[in-house]
């Protein structure tokens, strides 16, 4: 075959592959597809393009789709997570893109990292999601309560919008130099609480102010 070596099994390609679909299988865990690049110098490779040669692209036209598909216990085959890309203005000069990553969830796709060109957009669909992120000893140093609108920092079960709390190695929960800090409510309620836990006996409730 013209461009094709055949050897032990498997196929080498020394030109391009054309053709309208390809599947490749196999019985067991292995790589159905490897792409390897033995250049010694400093560019980048292998490379993995896909490309969607359209003769009048258009802003909100899909570029590309990964879908991650699997079957579900009725036998139907679909997809778990997919990577898709989006066209969202192809002027030529100031080209702008957008990348989504969706998972299923209760069914349906749904985005949970959004990124186009003027932001970037955790649970662009509202859904109650938490988004956490680890510090090297606080599994909640940065915590977003999604079911409950709220926000920890070093606190995994937020009682309020905003929640800060230290630990026993810091001397300040919250430290804020060179800043305004507005804090609005629209009930009569403490829109301020200090609050502190130990019971050791010792003062508490101590407030620096310099």
């Amino acid at each position: 075959i013209d461009g094709v070596l055949l050897k032990d099994g498997g196929a080498t390609l020394t030109s391009a592959l054309t053709g309208t679909a390809a599947t490749f299988t196999t019985d067991n865990n292995t790589a159905q597809l490897t792409l390897v690049s033995t250049d010694a110098d400093a560019g980048v490779g292998p490379v993995f393009d896909l490309t969607r040669n359209s003769a009048s692209p258009a802003a909100d036209d899909g570029l590309a789709q990964i879908r991650f598909n699997g079957t579900d216990s009725g036998g139907s085959e679909i997809s778990y997570a997919h990577l898709r890309a989006f066209i969202v203005d192809p002027t030529d000069g100031s080209e702008d893109g957008k990348f989504e990553i969706d998972v299923r969830e209760a069914g349906g796709q749904r985005s949970r990292l959004l990124f186009d060109s003027t932001q970037t957009v955790f649970n662009n669909e509202s859904r109650d999601f938490d988004f956490r992120v680890e510090s090297d000893a606080n599994t909640h140093m940065l915590f977003v309560d999604g079911g409950n609108n709220r926000v920890g920092i070093g606190q995994g079960s937020p009682s309020f919008t905003l929640d800060i709390k230290g630990d026993s190695s810091t001397t300040h929960g919250m430290r804020l130099l060179n800043s305004d800090i507005s804090i609005t409510g629209d009930q009569v309620l403490s829109q301020l609480v200090f609050e502190n836990s130990d019971d050791s006996g010792g003062i508490q409730g101590n407030y620096y102010i310099k």
